[in-house]
């Protein structure tokens, strides 16, 4: 059974969050709680067992359906980071991706070049 990251934290509980927004928004159960916030109902019974985070995207969506902030949000599931690191690796292109782009930017500056080097023949004409 894989558990993700966040799951270490002693203080996490996402079971609280949930159970929450139950009572806030006056639903039965999680199945009524997914459609609100326009989920699958796995992802509710996966956020439930541990198996998947409450990620950015869901957040966002509990905070515009209930209107809570997103850090009272956090800390209701007890999401006590104050700060979030991105790994060097995340956001860099891949190699090859490196390739196509220098080649590009290569070919776009030939292509200035060229451009300034021949004068317009369109001149200042009115029609």
């Amino acid at each position: 059974m894989a558990h993700h990251a966040l799951s270490s934290q002693e203080s996490y509980n996402p079971n609280h969050l949930l159970d929450i927004l139950l009572g806030k928004m006056q639903l039965k159960n999680d199945a009524a709680l997914s459609r609100m916030l326009e989920v699958a109902p796995p992802v509710i019974s996966k956020i439930r067992h541990h198996r998947l985070p409450v990620g950015a995207s869901l957040l966002i969506r509990m905070h515009e359906v209930t209107g809570m902030s997103i850090r009272d949000l956090r800390d209701l599931m007890g999401d006590r980071r104050t700060k979030y690191r991105l790994s060097d690796a995340q956001g860099r292109p891949k190699p090859e991706e490196k390739a196509a782009q220098a080649a590009a930017q290569q070919q776009q500056q030939q292509q200035t070049q060229n451009t300034e080097a021949t004068p317009s023949s369109s001149g200042n004409y009115a029609h």
